[in-house]
């Protein structure tokens, strides 16, 4: 299960741009403005999102993206131990913590987040999260507009979340 629950954000905008660090495309195949869909957990694509990480990079995969607004629906596994540095997104953004704990800090404060746990984060806002030592998260993101990420101090590198003696 562990390896389920291993992921962070983007690094870019997900509408036709590549990840900054893999090169990979998030794109739906199909109009999803005129019926219904149905995507089962064993059949969701996860694709790394900082590949210098190897096993320890986070994973994503893009549900939903509106042909319209560019509004987003998708999931992320974040790994046990892991610190998602300070950042920003252009769109106003939710996170649903499916299972696992997963800690938010906005505007200086910080709040535990488990299994079942919603918050909202405006347009704009600096935040970061990290999950415990014990357990990652699995998280059900949503945002408004297109989704990009935008790093305070940087994109990170793979020795930002190497944990010694791991």
């Amino acid at each position: 299960m562990n390896r389920l629950l291993s992921a962070m954000l983007l690094t870019c905008i997900l509408l036709g741009s590549a990840l900054a660090q893999g090169g990979q495309k998030h794109e739906t195949s199909q109009d999803t403005s005129t019926h219904s869909f149905n995507v089962k957990f064993e059949h969701m694509k996860w694709d790394k999102i900082v590949p210098e990480l190897g096993e320890r990079s986070s994973e994503i995969t893009i549900l939903r993206v509106d042909p319209k607004t560019h509004a987003t629906q998708l999931m992320i596994r974040v790994p046990k131990n892991f610190h998602v540095p300070m950042h920003w997104h252009t769109a106003n953004e939710t996170h649903t913590v499916v299972s696992g704990t997963f800690i938010m800090e906005c505007e200086g404060v910080r709040d535990t987040l488990r299994t079942g746990s919603f918050n909202f984060v405006p347009s704009k806002m600096f935040h970061q999260a990290w999950t415990t030592a014990d357990e990652g998260a699995l998280l059900f993101i949503t945002v408004d507009r297109a989704w990009d990420i935008n790093w305070v101090g940087g994109p990170p590198k793979p020795e930002d979340f190497l944990i010694k003696g791991r």
